[in-house]
């Protein structure tokens, strides 16, 4: 069964995951019958400054402005069977863990979490203070995955796209998506 997901693009750096998530949706587009965006402000303003473009605006998905509540995922009778926020701010953060819907991203992450589906979070501030670790604990409890953008080498990446995807691959093996990458002590 294809899948329906929601991106919510958070305003924190690392848009770099962002556009490699969806490069990595858009090739695996025999495996999802629907790709609803939401990105925030910051992250609109984030995109062109770290990656001097606009291309988001380029991808085959639905995208959505963050007070469009009549986003078919701003209700769980639409079943979109995951969330990823990504990158997720640790305000975001916040705000998700406790409840408080004052754009789409966090709406729709209160109804992934209500209907007890996926929500994957990918935070890549650094460092955590104990809020943040409290609002992860929390989360985490009530069956989110926190997936922090930390990179992995052992791939030996020689760009940041691909050491962007060390992260991407992982948050897409969380959401279920059957995917060619690399695995450690897998043979090529």
């Amino acid at each position: 069964m294809s899948k329906k997901i929601v991106l919510g693009i958070g305003g924190s750096s690392g848009s770099i995951y962002a556009k490699v998530l969806m490069d990595r949706l858009q090739a695996l587009s025999d495996q999802w019958s629907a790709v609803g965006v939401v990105m925030s402000d910051n992250a609109r303003f984030n995109w062109k400054y770290e990656l001097d473009n606009e291309d988001y605006k380029n991808y085959p998905f639905d995208f959505y402005d963050k007070k469009d509540f009549m986003a078919p995922f701003a209700s769980g009778s639409a079943r979109y069977e995951t969330m990823i926020v990504c990158p997720c701010s640790m305000g975001l953060m916040g705000r998700i863990t406790h409840g408080i819907s004052d754009d789409l991203i966090t709406r729709a992450a209160d109804v992934v979490l209500k209907e007890r589906r996926r929500l994957i979070l990918v935070p890549r501030d650094t460092p955590y203070s104990l809020i943040h670790i409290n609002n992860m604990k929390l989360l985490t409890e009530v069956g989110a995955v926190i997936c922090p953008a930390t990179p992995s080498f052992y791939s030996k990446p020689k760009n940041f796209e691909e050491l962007a995807a060390t992260v991407v691959d992982r948050v897409l093996d969380l959401a279920g998506f059957d995917l060619t990458t690399y695995r450690w002590g897998e043979k090529d």
